[in-house]
């Protein structure tokens, strides 16, 4: 994918954000209110329990989109997304990709696999591809298998997540790669979307600081476990899914587990705990990224973006000022 797909892309946004597609909390309403109000919605394809309900799902959000689109013709309504596991883990692999050619989303987020059999088909209807790594092994694969751009899943991403510095990652990536670049890992305020753009990064990848929106799926002792929650409250583990990802230690000691002494997981799997069969990861297990620490209210996905708006133009007029302040001096 060029610059120029990219710069249309944002150019479509009022923020330069991604809504992370998170794990039995994503939801078609979620996805069409975070596309009003000008940021990427995203969803697991998963998350719709079967290929009935996502082919549902995709109606809606389509629907809705569109209907917005003719309503507000003058308002920026952003392009919507699907997370697609390309593991071989996937069972509905098949009948999901189906889908994914079928109602088109504009862009696709490929996760623990080969992105290849995705981009065929979302580039044959125009789409593109963005692929999840965590290290540099993974990003040049993925640029190797036809992805269109790169996210960066630095550490402190909520849920799985690598364990690279996004400064070094980002610098690493760009000695190679001149695509687009999404940057992932505890981004949760408007001065943080900036930093990233410094960094090179064209979008922001956030999914923490929307697990307490009114319109998640979350429970409710989800969301005051997150809005209580600091950077100390997240552990780093295999122990739940087999692959390493931030997870709230309240939720591992609420399950009964300990979580200075967890069992490793040594295959993929993500429903029961190795230690306990009863206790379902993502379900009783709860994710969450090192940016825990900045939410601290239950609020609607519209509010949670215009306050990330809010303090992202403060932060861009804070530089231009000190710089403006800067030739002043000189």
């Amino acid at each position: 994918m060029s610059k120029k797909t990219i710069a249309t892309i944002r150019n479509s946004l009022e923020l330069p954000i991604i809504m992370a597609p998170m794990f039995l909390i994503s939801n078609p309403t979620m996805v069409i209110k975070a596309c009003e109000a000008g940021i990427v919605g995203s969803f697991p394809a998963l998350n719709a329990r079967t290929k009935e309900t996502l082919e549902e799902w995709m109606i809606q959000i389509t629907g809705e989109l569109e209907q917005l689109k003719k309503k507000y013709p003058t308002k920026k309504i952003a392009p919507w997304a699907v997370n697609f596991i390309s593991h071989r883990t996937n069972k509905r692999y098949v009948e999901d990709l189906e889908l994914v050619g079928k109602y088109q989303p504009p862009i696709v987020i490929t996760s623990l696999g080969d992105p290849s059999p995705v981009v065929k088909v979302v580039h044959e209807y125009g789409g593109i591809v963005l692929s999840d790594v965590i290290n540099i092994k993974f990003a040049k694969k993925a640029i190797e298998k036809g992805t269109d751009g790169l996210i960066l899943v630095a550490s402190g991403a909520g849920g799985h997540a690598g364990i690279l510095n996004p400064i070094s990652f980002i610098h690493e990536v760009k000695e190679f790669w001149d695509g687009p670049i999404v940057l992932a890992g505890g981004i949760s305020k408007g001065k943080d979307i900036l930093a990233a753009e410094v960094l090179g990064a064209d979008l922001v990848y956030m999914g923490s600081r929307f697990i307490a929106a009114n319109e998640s799926l979350a429970v409710d002792e989800y969301k005051e476990m997150v809005i209580n929650s600091t950077i100390e409250d997240v552990i780093y583990t295999d122990a739940f899914s087999g692959v390493k990802a931030n997870y709230l230690i309240p939720s591992i000691e609420k399950a009964g587990l300990d979580p200075s002494n967890l069992e490793e997981k040594k295959e993929i799997n993500f429903t029961s705990v190795n230690s306990n069969p009863e206790v379902k990861a993502w379900k009783d297990i709860w994710g969450a990224g090192h940016g825990v620490g900045a939410i601290t209210k239950v609020q609607s996905v519209a509010e949670i973006i215009e306050e990330l708006q809010v303090s992202y133009v403060e932060a861009k007029t804070a530089i231009l000022n000190d710089r403006e302040q800067t030739l002043q001096r000189g």
